[in-house]
């Protein structure tokens, strides 16, 4: 059974009859650009005149067409994330009401897409700060002021972290309980996996 992509919440139900209504003509245009953009984080996919032309050639008010781009882009955002097959993605939107010539162009759109897509957002750096370096070692507490036989190990962790966009580097230091290290290794796990299905 694959992974749900999308919750059928009010905002993309409102979101998916917008999209219903859309120039299917026009549509791959849009989602052409989308595609080209959604790995740069810090740029709009289009200009203020951009938008008032779209808003213009599809009848949109501004908040219409804003919510229109975002599901959009957060639908090839999760197909990205998940790296889903065309027609696993056609099943998800069709269970979202979306019609079929919609479907169809969003599908043929990530499925020309999707390997650039996927490379790009692996290369784009989430975070100007990089780990460089860790050291770390083992602590075990034998004693406090209240209580004379106390064994409570710990692990301490020195990250070595540089910043790409001013050069400086820091030490983060963190100290971890057994139950503590043992979730973040969890939640590491979790993340491997997740990085492992986008290789």
């Amino acid at each position: 059974m694959s992974v749900s992509l999308f919750t059928a919440s009010a905002s993309i139900k409102k979101a998916v009859m917008l999209i219903n209504d859309m120039d299917v003509n026009r549509f791959p245009l849009l989602l052409s650009r989308i595609l080209q953009k959604l790995h740069l984080k810090e740029e709009r996919t289009f200009s203020e005149e951009e938008e008032e032309k779209l808003q213009a050639a599809f009848g949109f008010s501004s908040n219409d067409l804003d919510l229109v781009l975002e599901t959009l882009e957060f639908i090839l955002q999760q197909a990205a994330y998940h790296t889903a097959k065309p027609a696993v993605l056609s099943e998800q939107l069709k269970q979202l009401e979306m019609k079929e010539d919609k479907v169809e162009k969003i599908v043929e759109a990530w499925t020309n897409g999707a390997r650039n897509l996927v490379q790009k957002l692996k290369e784009r750096t989430v975070h100007p700060n990089q780990l460089e370096e860790v050291k770390w070692r083992l602590n075990l507490q034998m004693a406090q002021a209240s209580q004379s036989k106390v064994k409570r190990p710990n692990a301490l962790f020195q990250l070595g972290v540089r910043n790409d966009s001013t050069g400086k580097k820091e030490n983060i230091r963190l100290e971890f309980t057994h139950e503590e290290l043992y979730e973040f290794y969890n939640q590491l796990e979790t993340i491997q996996k997740q990085l492992d299905s986008l290789s």
